[in-house]
């Protein structure tokens, strides 16, 4: 027995959990606790958060008990109960009012009086009637009352406060009034502001997204619509309560052209009739399951039974139900709005619903996204005017330093020629920047020129090192580095120790060009020992150094330094550059598996970063971050951005390699369907732009995702088409995988001759690749492929092949390795289903004794429980049940309660004791572990 103040622990922890089955059972075990314990005040909270929980869990018809005895108890009671109580218990009324109307059975009458009771308890407690005029307006809707719009009036006029639905909730309702109406643009309206807001209850944002799939599709934001659909249904679709507005997504695919993903999500939560939350829920579940149904062809199957006739079963399920409520509601309304859904017509011939498509559609890309901030005005004086754009250039801010060289040029078209240098080195600058090294070296040298020509030769020196630096020099880094080594000489000799700071660090970039990863950090450290005065100019050499240690693979090193890097921008009032530290932090952490910290890193990346490139990095890098972390569904809105971003630039590679990442994010989040667009369409590129190793990872996730989705031939299709990309020496291994993979899923088809011939394949490439174990299991998996075909002759060669094998691997290795072991006894058995097809009984006998107590030595408890059922079942067949009997029961003993194995062996042992003429004991073991 618990103690009270256990109960209480254990009735927050049922709080905290999410609603459904297990929250329901607990708070159950609680109130049978507190009721054998006599604990009073335990016993209403239990009671109470039982009502929650059932109503919110999928079981409404256990509210009805617990809410009644809460409020007989609180009424009797009332001095033992505070304010809070009393909030609990009124709001609750409004699940009461709710659900009694939700069956059919319980008369009008009863929600009336529980409607009155709450009318009479809000207005004695001095509480708005806001929330009892929503439930009479929803009474009255659901009779088709005329006084619906009347309720509907009050309900708005009147003012909100604690008792009256969350600011989610209260909208959602609202929203399908006006809808009901047709007031589609009000509907719309009125939901914005909810959307654009806090939303914290359980229920939303899902509800008011659900509400809203009919006036977006009737408006014409087919966009919002799509997206209302994917991001409700994803909330939904876990929880049995939400059966109805399920439905009403069922509906939403219907009437979109969207009749595969809809015939998904109805054979998804078709067996959730059988427990439906309400019978409300199951006639709006499947008259919404008919209408989707009906509108597929006769060869479509859902289980063993054609699409349309299933529609038409279910059809008439919601007209029964219908009836049944118009019947105890005295009108027709319940039967007219069934019949509606069951005749709705297409809105849309085919809306769409890949989220990539939708963005790509839409144009939006990541530099559009960035985080505005209002430019300061540009000043007209042209030396001013230079300072400025050089100091945002300075900052990363290439397009705002862009636009200010132009206004430069258009208010100063012929400067003063100290003037015109620097508008010079400028164009090389932002020549670099748009990756035209031409252009950029040409422009630096014209700057050396000038300002030699000015007598500046310290401006010279920094000029010629940015033409050193600018052609696109890979074939000849170490003439790069030679040359602005030259330079850098002379620059340390003349500058002050900013400018030798900024000299040193230019000789990284060559250095990590050409791999010398040690030389590239010490140039950076020599960097910093000259000690800078400029506070920017040393946050960005311990950003450079963060770079070096993440390049060198020195990943706490590489984390403390970028770390150290974003405090110093810190305190200059985190300017665009902390966007690089911020990414460099990140990809550090994400080496060190610290994934939520990485996330909080590319979040400040994202949040500093006013460039087009360190936004795309962060969202890819973030993306990444929360994809490792297992939050695949937060990973998929970030690589949809980066993917939108790379097309609209007409970058097509950088996107198809982005779109495995969201098809493996797609996978990880339950939703294969968006998992193959995203895959489909990579390989398209991948394979336009000979990009194979990329492509073949996305085939190979495309063959898992098309497995999941019961797609078996086109997961072959892929599956071989990796076997002949992968057909050379080195691929071998991966060759003979991929044969394997193919081989069983034919052999779970029971495709049997073709899975044998993949065996044998696989087999081959292994053999080629010395890898024996996988070898020896395709071998052995022929042989019982070639026995289930049918294939007598052929699965005995086959037999022989796996036994030769076996015997010339004890020559090699030593017979008692677990692994050798293994594969022996585990041909053993296969031997003995091939002899038993051969008709061999008394070989099948001798191979399989002894195999499970080989198995058991190694510890494969499993498979030697198969064995014994297997040599049980020979021994049966030889007509011996006596020496059956024993390994039966041994079996029976150790399989798990409810298991096929254990199933399989009660029945067998049945057989052997009827055998042996103990009929009783037969009876028995049926009774036990049949007859349930």
């Amino acid at each position: 027995m618990k103690t009270e103040d256990e109960l209480w622990g254990l009735l927050r922890e049922a709080d905290r959990m999410p609603y459904g089955s297990g929250q329901i059972a607990l708070v159950e075990q609680i109130v049978q606790h507190a009721d054998a314990g006599g604990f009073d005040e335990l016993r209403f909270a239990a009671r109470m958060q039982a009502t929650t929980a059932y109503v919110h869990g999928g079981e409404t018809a256990k509210s009805f008990v617990t809410f009644s005895w809460c409020r007989a108890e609180y009424d009797a009671h009332p001095d033992r109960f505070d304010r809070h109580a009393e909030s609990l218990l009124l709001w609750q009324f409004k699940y009461m009012v709710s659900g009694l109307l939700k069956f059919p059975e319980v008369p009008l009458g009863r929600t009336y009086d529980v409607l009155d009771d709450m009318e009479r308890r809000f207005r004695a407690g001095g509480h708005s009637l806001q929330a009892v005029y929503s439930y009479r307006h929803a009474v009255a809707a659901h009779v088709g009352d005329p006084a619906a719009e009347e309720w509907y009036e009050k309900w708005c006029a009147t003012p909100r406060d604690e008792n009256s639905d969350c600011v989610g909730c209260d909208p959602t309702s609202k929203v399908y009034h006006l809808v009901s109406v047709g007031d589609d643009e009000a509907a719309v309206a009125l939901a914005q502001p909810v959307l654009a807001g806090h939303l914290t209850c359980a229920e939303q944002p899902q509800s008011i997204l659900t509400s809203l799939l009919l006036p977006y599709l009737r408006t014409g934001r087919l966009s919002e619509a799509a997206d209302a659909h994917r991001r409700a249904y994803r909330s939904l679709r876990g929880n049995l309560a939400d059966l109805q507005r399920i439905g009403e997504h069922v509906v939403f695919c219907a009437r979109t052209g969207n009749e595969t993903r809809g015939l998904e999500i109805v054979e998804r939560h078709l067996s959730w009739l059988d427990k439906a939350p309400h019978p409300q829920a199951d006639m709006w579940f499947s008259a919404a399951a008919a209408l989707l149904l009906g509108r597929l062809g006769g060869d479509v199957l859902v289980g063993d039974e054609p699409a349309p006739r299933l529609g038409e079963r279910l059809a008439e399920r919601a007209r029964a139900l219908a009836a049944r409520f118009d019947a105890r509601n005295g009108t027709p309304n319940i039967g007219r709005l069934i019949d509606a859904r069951l005749h709705a017509e297409p809105i849309v011939e085919h809306l769409p619903l890949s989220a990539v498509a939708r963005t790509l559609r839409a144009g939006a890309t990541v530099t559009a996204a960035a985080p505005a901030r209002a430019p300061r005005p540009l000043p007209t004086d042209a030396a001013q005017l230079l300072d400025r754009a050089e100091e945002l250039f300075d900052e990363y801010r290439f397009t705002e330093a862009r636009a200010a060289w132009q206004r430069f040029d258009e208010l100063h078209p012929e400067p003063p020629f100290p003037l015109a240098v620097r508008r010079v080195e400028g164009r090389g600058r932002m020549a670099g920047v748009d990756q035209e090294p031409e252009q950029a070296e040409a422009a630096f040298r014209e700057a050396v020129a000038g300002y030699r020509a000015l007598g500046d030769e310290l401006s010279a020196l920094v000029a010629e090192a940015r033409a050193v630096l600018a052609p696109d020099a890979e074939d000849r880094q170490e003439e790069v580095l030679a040359q602005l080594t030259g330079v850098t000489e002379r620059i340390l000799a003349v500058g002050d120790a900013d400018v030798r700071a900024e000299a040193r660090l230019r000789l990284e970039y060559p250095l990590l060009a050409l791999d010398r990863l040690d030389e590239a950090l010490a140039a950076v450290d020599a960097a910093l020992a000259e000690e800078p005065a400029r506070p920017a100019l040393r946050a960005e050499l311990a950003g450079r150094r963060a770079r070096c240690l993440l390049v060198l693979e020195r990943f706490e090193e590489a984390a403390a330094a970028a770390a150290d890097c974003r405090e110093q921008y810190a305190r200059l009032g985190d300017p665009p550059p902390v966007a690089l530290a911020a990414l460099i932090h990140g990809h550090a952490l994400a080496n060190l598996e610290r994934f939520d910290a990485a996330v909080e890193a590319f979040d400040a990346a994202l949040g500093a970063a006013v460039e087009r490139d360190p936004r795309l990095s962060a969202l890819v890098g973030r993306a990444r971050a929360r994809l490792a972390a297992d939050r695949p569904g937060e990973a998929v809105d970030d690589l949809v951005e980066a993917i939108a971003d790379h097309v609209a630039h007409g970058e097509d590679a950088p996107a198809a390699v982005l779109r495995f990442d969201l098809a493996s994010a797609y996978e990880q989040a339950g939703q294969p369907l968006d998992a193959a667009e995203a895959a489909e369409s990579a390989i398209d590129v991948l394979d336009r732009i000979g990009a194979q190793d990329h492509a073949d990872r996305t085939r190979y996730l495309l063959s898992r995702v098309y497995r999941e989705l019961d797609e078996p031939d086109q997961a072959l299709a892929l599956l071989e088409t990796l076997a002949g990309n992968l057909d050379g020496f080195d691929n071998l291994p991966a060759r003979g995988r991929m044969l394997q993979e193919a081989a069983q899923l034919l052999y779970r088809a029971d495709r049997d001759a073709q899975a044998a011939e993949r065996f044998a394949a696989a087999a081959a490439a292994f053999e080629a690749a010395g890898v024996v174990q996988a070898e020896l299991y395709n071998r052995r998996m022929r042989a019982l492929a070639l026995r289930w075909a049918g294939s007598v002759e052929e699965s005995l060669v086959a037999l022989a092949e796996a036994d030769a094998l076996v015997q010339s691997l004890t020559s090699t290795v030593d017979g008692s390795e677990a692994w050798l072991v293994w594969h022996r006894a585990m041909l053993d058995c296969d031997a003995a289903r091939v002899h038993l097809g051969a008709g061999q009984g008394t070989e099948a006998l001798a191979r399989v004794t002894g195999a499970a107590g080989t198995l058991r030595d190694i510890g494969a408890f499993g498979e030697a429980l198969e064995a014994d059922l297997l040599h049980a079942e020979l021994l049966m067949r030889a007509g011996e049940p006596a020496p059956a009997e024993p390994l039966l029961r041994s079996v029976l003993g150790a399989a798990p309660t409810g298991s096929q194995a254990g199933q399989n062996a009660a029945w067998m042992l049945a057989e052997a004791l009827e055998a042996l003429d103990r009929p009783a004991e037969a009876a028995e073991i049926r009774r036990r572990h049949l007859e349930q």
